[in-house]
């Protein structure tokens, strides 16, 4: 369908002119196919909705720009037929209609002329500036023929670092790929379904998170319709039945404004209908649709205060639903999203959902970051200066804190496929969360983020050493789960060759961790910790002479960390769920694979073996007369202690003092002002093992320090 149809009930309008509406235009899209009118004037719906927001714009670019454009692409069609000419211009009117500056309208209008003509980067630059072939080059794909499969990948990899300097890169491709979402019924089934798939998964995140509202439901509605037919259909007879009914939100609606009317406050009341999407979800969550389900009020005043004096009427002359009510003017969105949320009780029990915002609100709801018009200024210092205060990062459109963290995390994902399938994941959590840090900054995570996350998002790598946390002033084990406005303090080992446990990936929900992580794991397969652990001869079989190779038992593969088990040949490792060292008793069981783990005698994995009739493989300390300097072990301790102010720093020290390595460590939540700490240490020498437990206990506070038999699988 044509984007330069005009709705005449869009709620907000200028100079009496009536204003397209996205979010109708993509319903009567969907509803059936309507008439295809050629752009009168080609560029005069463009400049018109581009004055209808920026009165005093200057036009000569935007018709200097369509010249170079449509010069470049005479001749060429897309495959619905019509010139190509037409979908630039389409996108730009999608801009212009959302209020986008006239420099973002200019590159909108030459996005695809690098990619598909002979006009170069060079040209753009030279003729229209920095700005605009920054943003052009930003949209321009890379070639398959360069990049084979990854081409895709990296070209969303690019763009996104283009968005990291300037948002108007993703308001250009947002707005390209809802024209073509549109037009998409041309192309094959397979490849409809290939590129909706990739909408749903990148391009609506992503308008979601820079609050495009009016882009999102639009492209979610579409998606919905072909990859979701059956579903689609259902939803559009359940619309169009509703839209021949008596609508009971009309009544609710007329009793909303003579409320407001009485106590003086100035206030447009609209009914908003909710998308194909939207209506879909309610359906699911409720079965039976009422009437009041299919549309939403929204309520429309001049400033903040008279939101709340709203609210305050409204819940005084109609019975509130209290769990409906939400406040984001208090407390916005990340993606700069603010209205007060609210449900009231109209007659006959008919429940409404009420949206209460300003006409400036409303507009950044539904335009985002295109609504901020240029969010730079001169001097190169962000527009969110300028905008009402808000918490910290998500008051800042040129770099929200998703998309810096985003930015991060995909330097370490070199490889493709890694990057394609870690973004989609990081798009997919579609909630954020604020953490404040005790030197008073803030953390923004995806909700469900633990204090893992957490000590990557403010450590970077220097987390691996981290060994536990305090989440609002009570100590937490790293996989504690963070909610919104916790303070969390993450306490670091003072050893920095420390590292994290394959255990951590269970509870990193960011891809920044989950990649650092991975990453440190992958360098450390056998769980070396960092240089000073790292020595070739504590860990590698020496060679032998060959009449000692000949001899009862192969050193290479019938001894680890200083044991000799009686099964030649076979690879034996420590049993991490008890983690014996010399002089600990101890026996082997094998494994799947043929392996050999040796536990201690008294590990509750033995009697457990023992009881399923497994047989025992015989194993000892290989130079009993000498265990101390020829290895390294590791050994889990328990701590029990009552509860106390730098009780774990002093544990650490402690440990760190007894030349002792932290792998990793865990906090349980206090009980009866009891805290039990599991540390798993690399010890140098194990004759250190009795001094380090001693040294353990004499912190003030401790009152027992064992060895950790813990449950384990056994293989």
């Amino acid at each position: 369908m044509s984007a330069e149809a005009a709705n005449p009930g869009a709620p907000l309008r200028k100079r009496g002119r009536a204003r397209i509406d996205l979010r109708r235009l993509g319903r009567v899209a969907l509803l059936g196919p309507v008439s295809r009118d050629r752009l009168p004037d080609a560029i005069g719906h463009v400049a018109d909705a581009h004055r209808a927001h920026h009165p005093d714009a200057d036009l000569a670019i935007l018709s200097k720009a369509y010249v170079l454009a449509e010069s470049s692409h005479r001749g060429q069609m897309r495959k619905s037929g019509e010139p190509y000419i037409t979908h630039p211009l389409a996108v730009t009117l999608i801009l212009a209609e959302l209020g986008a500056e006239t420099t973002t309208l200019t590159a909108s209008l030459l996005h695809d002329t690098v990619e598909d003509t002979e006009v170069t980067l060079d040209q753009v630059r030279e003729e229209f500036g920095d700005e605009v072939c920054y943003l052009v080059d930003g949209v321009t794909k890379l070639e398959k023929v360069d990049y084979g499969a990854a081409a895709e990948p990296e070209t969303f990899r690019k763009m996104l670092v283009a968005t990291g300097n300037d948002v108007r890169v993703m308001s250009i491709k947002l707005a390209d790929r809802l024209h073509n979402m549109r037009t998409l019924g041309v192309m094959r089934p397979e490849k409809q379904a290939r590129i909706a798939k990739v909408t749903r998964d990148v391009l609506i995140p992503l308008a979601e998170r820079l609050g495009v509202q009016a882009l999102k439901t639009e492209l979610e509605d579409l998606v919905f319709a072909i990859l979701h037919p059956e579903e689609y259909e259902r939803t559009q007879a359940l619309i169009s039945a509703w839209e021949g009914a008596q609508d009971p939100l009309t009544e609710i609606a007329d009793r909303v404004r003579s409320t407001l009317r009485d106590a003086g406050i100035n206030a447009a009341v609209l009914i908003r209908p909710r998308h194909f999407v939207s209506v879909h979800r309610v359906r699911i969550k409720r079965g039976e649709m009422r009437g009041t389900d299919f549309g939403r009020l929204l309520v429309l005043v001049g400033e903040d205060a008279d939101c709340y004096a709203v609210l305050g009427e409204l819940h005084t002359c109609f019975t509130p639903v209290i769990s409906e009510f939400k406040d984001f003017i208090a407390a916005p969105k990340f993606n700069l999203y603010q209205s007060l949320h609210t449900a009231v009780v109209g007659s006959e029990g008919a429940v409404a959902e009420v949206l209460i915002r300003t006409h400036r609100m409303h507009k950044v709801a539904e335009a985002g970051v295109v609504a901020l018009g240029n969010p730079y200024t001169q001097d190169g210092t962000a527009a969110a200066q300028q905008l009402e205060p808000a918490d910290g990062e998500r008051a800042d459109p040129t770099r929200p804190g998703w998309l810096s963290r985003l930015l991060d995390w995909q330097e370490s994902a070199t490889d493709s496929d890694t990057f394609w399938a870690t973004l989609r994941a990081d798009l997919a959590q579609d909630r954020e969360i604020t953490v404040f840090r005790t030197d008073g900054g803030t953390l923004g995570l995806p909700a469900g983020a633990s204090c893992v996350d957490a000590a990557y998002a403010q450590y970077g790598d220097e987390a691996h050493g981290c060994i536990g946390a305090r989440v609002n002033g009570r100590l937490a084990t790293l996989s504690t789960a963070l909610n919104d406005g916790d303070t969390v303090q993450l306490l670091l080992a003072q050893d920095a060759s420390s590292g994290p446990s394959p255990e951590w990936l269970d509870h990193a929900r960011t891809p920044a961790a989950r990649i650092a992580i991975t990453r440190w794991l992958d360098a450390h397969p056998d769980g070396a910790q960092g240089p000073q652990k790292s020595r070739p001869d504590a860990r590698k079989p020496q060679a032998q002479p060959a009449d000692d190779a000949a001899g009862t038992r192969s050193r290479a593969a019938d001894r680890a960390a200083g044991v000799v088990v009686d099964m030649p040949g076979a690879p034996v490792r420590l049993a991490g769920c008890c983690t014996p060292v010399p002089p600990d008793t101890i026996i082997g069981f094998t494994v799947r694979g043929g392996a050999v783990t040796v536990h201690r005698e008294e590990c509750p994995a033995v009697a457990r073996m023992r009881g399923t009739g497994r047989a025992a493989v015989g194993a000892r300390w290989d130079d009993p007369g000498d265990w101390s300097g020829t290895t390294d072990y590791k050994v889990t301790l328990v701590a029990e202690s009552f509860g106390r102010p730098r009780l774990l720093a002093d544990l650490t020290e402690a440990i760190a003092t007894a030349d002792a390595a932290i792998v990793s460590a865990t906090v349980e939540p206090p009980s009866e002002q009891r805290v039990r700490h599991t540390y798993t240490l690399q010890l140098p020498d194990a004759a250190g093992l009795p001094g380090l437990m001693r040294a353990m206990r004499d912190v003030p506070g401790v009152y027992d320090v064992s060895r950790a038999q813990q449950p384990a699988a056994t293989g």
